[in-house]
């Protein structure tokens, strides 16, 4: 059995499998960037395992996570959405996930992509940290502070400094799996 970051409860196969091939790796990608800016925000006062759960329909929900469908939404969507067993059915978090996609198409008019800007808090590479237990890790940090600042100031909401480096850790922007994982080698290999 691999060794893993004492979060990853191998008791959770949905928890196992995020850890083992995503969480830290470094994303491009504006949709998965855009998906998970939505899904840590979600997460606000909940449980990891439960936005894990509610991930597929999420995707369903939201347009694929598709920044420019999901601007467009309008008050039918969010009533649908409000509506929605299947994902966190908190107009505030709701409203704000469309909110944020509007902001993200501007970022990305602006910026070429949302990833040209999102990478720019780390000047473009991962910070890889070597953190030899969970407890060292904190929950925020001065870049997470400033992207935080940034993103609010472009119109984000659900992006306070805990959110945005809960989502820098989830697409590889920070290495935060402790050394004695098995994934802390491989990730820390990838750019």
């Amino acid at each position: 059995m691999p060794r893993r970051c004492t979060w990853a409860s191998e008791s959770d196969p949905l928890y196992v499998a995020y850890h083992d091939e995503e969480w830290g790796v470094p994303s491009h990608d504006d949709r998965h960037l855009f998906e998970m800016l939505v899904l840590e925000g979600a997460q606000a006062g909940l449980s990891w395992s439960t936005i894990l759960r509610k991930r597929e329909n999420y995707r369903k929900a939201f347009a694929g996570f598709d920044p420019e469908a999901v601007a467009r939404f309008g008050k039918r969507q969010i009533e649908r959405l409000i509506g929605d067993p299947g994902i966190v059915r908190n107009r505030a978090k709701i409203e704000a996930a469309i909110g944020n996609a509007r902001a993200a198409t501007e970022v990305a008019d602006e910026h070429g992509t949302l990833d040209t800007y999102l990478w720019s808090f780390v000047d473009g590479s991962p910070i890889r940290n070597r953190w030899h237990s969970l407890e060292e890790i904190p929950a925020e940090t001065d870049t997470s502070r400033a992207m935080s600042r940034e993103l609010k100031r472009r119109g984000f909401r659900f992006v306070g400094p805990t959110i945005c480096y809960a989502f820098m850790q989830a697409v590889g922007m920070v290495n935060d799996h402790v050394t004695s994982c098995f994934r802390y080698r491989d990730v820390s290999r990838m750019t």
